[in-house]
């Protein structure tokens, strides 16, 4: 258990650190696209108080806490108040808080936020449980909670479930990726879902798809349809290689770039046959003349 704690904390400050170093979150052009970039989609003012430990290092949830924060800001069109100014703002009588919705009302109030988060992360054995909730400061209710599926302690899979949880909270909408389908045939028919998506090659990735298993279909005059589920994951671009065979089972030919041919005139071996003729025929022909490379008129008038 200890030895998959320390996994997990090594993998969150890597993670941590990547995202800290590649802040912007608009993919560059010309590289292999496989992260969905989110848009700014939380207009209130939100503030998270923290993330409590239940049966786990507290380190490893204050790591835990500051990617769930990071994944907001994200999202937040306001900057979101710093744990420090948290420390500072809130008075002594509720700095003692342990979630419920009257006290972090009363934060929020204090902060000038307008939504409050705050949540738990519990290990039970190797499994983890993420309880997360938000909750109105002007009405002091709650406006989402949630509760995970028991998680078995993989880091990456952890990870995922903070991230996914910052936007079931506060923008489910967004909770989506994308399938990028490659296909060396010309003009086949993709479809999603029963929906038809275009035709091969296809100018870009499937966007905006929910999470979960998709059905994936690509068909061609001539061939097998190819048909396979297909897992979109988190902001992921799963890439989709399909080869279609033909309907007797044969692979189908790869598609051939069709040049078209030089002409013979501009074949190199007529040029260079061209070349060794026009200097044999130089020769015989200034062997046969012999006479000097430069005519001095004054001397011989005839040869001007």
């Amino acid at each position: 258990m200890r030895g998959s704690l320390r996994w997990l904390a090594v993998a969150l400050v890597g993670l941590l650190c990547s995202v800290i170093l590649v802040r912007p979150s608009v993919a560059q052009p010309g590289a292999p696209a496989s992260e969905v970039a989110p848009e700014q989609a939380i207009t209130q003012k939100i503030a998270v108080w923290r993330i409590d430990a239940l049966g786990m290092e507290a380190d490893l949830v204050e790591q835990l806490e500051a990617l769930f924060r990071m994944e907001l800001s994200r999202l937040a069109s306001k900057p979101m108040p710093a744990r420090r100014d948290l420390e500072r703002q809130v008075p002594a009588d509720l700095r003692d808080c342990t979630g419920e919705d009257k006290c972090l009302a009363a934060i929020g109030k204090k902060l000038g936020v307008e939504v409050m988060v705050t949540g738990s992360v519990g290990a039970l054995g190797d499994n983890y449980i993420l309880n997360i909730k938000a909750v109105d400061v002007a009405s002091a209710t709650q406006l989402r909670r949630i509760t995970t599926d028991p998680l078995r302690g993989e880091p990456d899979e952890l990870i995922e479930s903070i991230r996914v949880a910052a936007y079931r909270l506060l923008a489910p909408s967004q909770l989506y990726g994308s399938v990028m389908v490659l296909s060396d045939l010309v003009g086949a028919e993709v479809k999603l879902d029963g929906k038809p998506a275009g035709r091969t090659p296809l100018p870009g990735p499937l966007p905006k798809l929910t999470l979960g298993t998709h059905d994936l279909e690509v068909t061609a005059a001539g061939y097998s349809a190819f048909r396979e589920k297909v897992d979109v994951r988190f902001q992921k671009q799963t890439r989709v290689v399909v080869r279609l065979v033909t309907a007797d089972g044969q692979d189908n030919a790869p598609v051939l770039v069709t040049r078209s041919r030089s002409p013979w005139y501009s074949r190199w071996y007529t040029i260079a046959g061209v070349v060794v003729g026009a200097a044999v025929v130089g020769a015989l022909i200034g062997g046969q003349l012999g006479g000097p490379d430069i005519v001095d008129c004054s001397e011989d008038p005839s040869q001007c």
